[in-house]
């Protein structure tokens, strides 16, 4: 049997965790994808103006779903974290959060809660990086347990 691992050296508060990496791939794809489009709209003799905005509008609608789906983060402070999901936030007590869950196969990190209820955490997922999702959510996990017991860990 191995020994556990070892708890990670708590961070100065305030911390985010996010997926830089696929952050930056969804942003650069997006964009590229905007500036092909308003090129192409632009280069293309036979469109008339109409047609040449909505290429410009679907390069920008692109742009900005792939920049929504960028957004997820976890902000750690002293007072609590932060969960910024697609199109949600939520703020929470350190109490309230219970436990940290990442199991093998899991999209992003999961929120057991106070209430009875789990929260995803989509800024710590384990898509593109996943060493640094796993260590992102052991540093969660050990400031957790570090403040939610109403202590402070300092």
């Amino acid at each position: 049997m191995s020994a556990p691992a070892p708890l990670p050296e708590l961070p100065v508060l305030p911390v985010t965790f996010r997926p830089t990496r696929t952050r930056v791939v969804l942003l650069t794809v997006g964009a590229a994808l905007f500036a092909v489009l308003v090129v192409v709209a632009l280069l293309l003799p036979a469109l008339t103006a109409g047609e040449r905005s909505v290429f410009m509008i679907t390069g920008l609608f692109f742009f900005l779903v792939l920049l929504l789906l960028s957004r997820p983060k976890v902000v750690a402070a002293p007072d609590g974290v932060t969960v910024v999901n697609l199109t949600t936030t939520r703020r929470l007590e350190w109490a309230e959060v219970l436990r940290v869950n990442l199991r093998p196969g899991d999209p992003w990190v999961h929120l057991d809660l106070a209430d009875g209820t789990s929260l995803p955490a989509m800024g710590i997922q384990p898509g593109i990086a996943k060493a640094q999702a796993i260590s992102d959510a052991r540093t969660l996990r050990a400031l957790t347990e570090a403040y939610g017991t109403g202590q402070d860990a300092a």
